[in-house]
């Protein structure tokens, strides 16, 4: 059975940049299915058109404007949910936590 290099690539750990471009190209879907565009999302969000355009272009915005999209985008709880998951080393945490 051979795998094609599409599907080996899905096993492996994502880069820190592989993670920027799913996550703007993410952002870009979402505002586009709403309807917005870069300028009415600024406006909703009260961030910059121009921090709008870098994120989308080259992935950088502070974490302030970053919340403020995700409120504009209805989508926050994502955020919310960010690093909420308990991950465990041993079983012995896995009781532990249970009790």
């Amino acid at each position: 059975m051979n795998a094609n290099a599409s599907d080996m690539n899905t096993s492996l750990p994502k880069t820190p940049q592989q993670i920027r471009e799913d996550l703007v190209a993410r952002v870009r879907t979402r505002r586009n299915a709403m309807g917005l565009s870069q300028q009415r999302l600024a406006a909703k969000s009260g961030v910059s058109l121009g921090s709008i355009k870098r994120f989308e272009r080259v992935g950088e915005i502070s974490l302030t404007s970053l919340i403020k999209v995700a409120f504009a985008l209805e989508c926050e709880d994502d955020l919310t949910h960010l690093f909420a998951q308990n991950y465990y080393t041993s079983i012995q945490e896995i009781i532990d936590a249970q009790r």
